[in-house]
């Protein structure tokens, strides 16, 4: 192209979406169509809008750059772009971290070679001196690599470019703008076969970097969780039940919880009024209720500062009754989840129907999960969840035997250890004589932990005395789930044989775990 019209830099809008797209896929006519997708993209500008850059030429979009901001110390300089970006989750990325982390920049090929390559690579330098970032950091690809690989290490390539013996369009346009070869890593993003699966880790310093202490910095890898272990007794109406729950909320956010979490069917005792009816239609009663509880607890939410996950309750959409529940956030939104798997007392006697719906749920705090009950038993399940970034696990449950217990207790510790997560699990406690199928209860809450140095031996956090009201708290390390996934003793998410078997959603034509739902 001879002539370049008017030239501009500027964040991502969705409004570009569209030409974005087509810039991509002629930037990369050698990738897969799916390299990127437009919900990867969405989410990037909704989590970090201000490290999504346009380059625009005449109103045109013809190149982005897309950042996140990790903290690097967590990854080190052995890593891949996959891990980096939290496959494709970007659950890694962090506002208090302290590097700028290029995951990519791309230009049309008619445009090339007008710098405006260098302009997106500015604009990069500029955000992490706003940012009072330590440095911009990304791994940068080697395509004339696949030429020389036969006669020379990837080493000795670098070193050739760098002293102007071989050209590489790429390695010697990063080099010209200041980035610096830190390492040459290996398997960094497999299927670049122009790269030979090599890529340049390449660092950019910057100078005006400010060092924030500790003490200073407000940056929050510790949450704190409030379990209920809620003692099953009978109240007079909804006012009565929540009154006992706001005194469990209130009493959570006093010691600055971020997550209170309440058993499956607590409000159970509302039924006592309806055991003249059948089973299928006092439980259908109990659901008139549901609406009204979601907005007591969004309320209490808000009041109390405090993320909530609800535990679970009947409810009748479309004339199907369903077991749902709801995280209320502390900011006033909401979301539901619903029982998946139905075990065969509730079909048979209630006549509930399963859900289809396996979401995370983004909070304050991370990324979580709730899984409900019977639902934790089906490890595809919480696989899922972690292959889109669940750092926590919850569970609701609630189970009438030992028996019951065990297998609701077991499962959720295994699932914290094949997912590297923690899993809270929270269920009631004694006895409803006057309501019907919900005679006798058995419940000990605990938080699980995976397995590994920095966890508990037993993987254990805390648990609570067996068939007692009470509340558990207990203090979880997110930082310690991102050291144990890059440096654990095993590595059972990263150590995965996806060339063997998979696990998916039947509406993904992607299994979940080799690349994203």
């Amino acid at each position: 192209m001879d002539n370049i019209g008017k030239v501009e830099v500027r964040q991502l809008n969705i409004g570009d979406y569209e030409e974005m797209f087509k810039s991509l896929q002629e930037a990369y006519p050698n990738w897969p169509e799916d390299h990127w997708e437009k919900k990867d993209i969405r989410k990037l500008v909704k989590i970090f809008p201000e490290g999504q850059f346009a380059v625009v030429v005449d109103d045109v979009v013809v190149g982005s750059a897309l950042s996140i901001i990790v903290k690097y110390e967590l990854f080190g300089d052995d890593h891949t772009y996959e891990e980096i970006i939290g496959n494709y989750t970007f659950n890694t990325h962090n506002p208090k971290g302290n590097t700028l982390y290029g995951i990519d920049v791309f230009i049309r090929p008619e445009y090339r070679g007008m710098r405006l390559g260098r302009r997106l690579y500015d604009a990069r330098k500029e955000l992490c001196e706003k940012l009072n970032l330590k440095a911009v950091v990304f791994g940068g690809r080697i395509p004339n690599y696949h030429k020389y690989s036969t006669e020379m290490s990837p080493k000795d390539y670098i070193q050739k470019v760098k002293y102007q013996e071989i050209n590489d369009p790429v390695l010697n346009f990063q080099l010209s703008n200041d980035f610096h070869v830190k390492k040459v890593l290996q398997g960094y993003m497999p299927g670049d076969k122009e790269s030979k699966d090599y890529a340049v880790l390449l660092q950019w310093d910057n100078i005006y970097y400010q060092k924030i202490s500790a003490k200073a910095s407000d940056y929050k890898s510790i949450v704190r969780l409030g379990l209920i272990q809620w003692q099953m007794r009978l109240y007079k109406n909804i006012d009565e039940l929540f009154t006992q729950v706001e005194y469990f909320v209130d009493a959570v956010a006093s010691y600055n919880g971020d997550f209170v979490l309440f058993p499956e069917y607590f409000n159970a005792p509302l039924m006592a009024d309806y055991n003249h009816l059948s089973y299928a239609e006092a439980i259908r009663k109990l659901a008139e209720y549901t609406e009204e509880i979601r907005e007591r607890f969004t309320n209490l939410a808000i009041t109390y500062n405090i993320n909530i996950v609800t535990g679970s309750f009947p409810l009748v959409k479309d004339e199907k009754l369903y077991n749902t529940g709801f995280l209320c956030r502390r900011n006033g939104t909401y979301e539901t989840y619903t029982k998946i798997h139905i075990t065969p007392d509730e079909i048979k006697t209630w006549g509930l129907s399963g859900g289809d719906l396996i979401e995370v749920f983004e909070t304050d705090c991370g990324p979580i999960g709730v899984l409900i009950c019977y639902d934790v038993e089906f490890p595809e399940l919480s696989r899922i969840l972690a292959q889109q970034g669940m750092s926590i696990l919850f569970v609701p449950f609630l189970t009438d035997t030992q028996n019951g217990y065990s297998r609701v207790r077991y499962c959720a510790r295994s699932r914290a250890i094949e997912n590297e997560c923690y899993v809270a699990i929270a269920g009631s406690v004694g006895n409803l004589p006057k309501v019907e199928n919900m005679d006798i209860q058995f419940a000990q809450s605990v938080v699980f932990t995976p397995s590994d140095f920095s966890f508990p031996a037993n993987g254990i956090k805390a648990e609570a005395t067996p068939n007692t009201e009470m509340i558990l708290v207990a203090d979880v390390d997110l930082d310690l789930l991102k050291e144990l996934h890059n440096f654990g003793a095993v590595r059972n998410l990263k150590d995965r044989r996806t060339d063997l078997y998979s696990v998916c959603l039947n509406s993904d034509k992607i299994p979940v775990n080799t690349k994203k739902i």
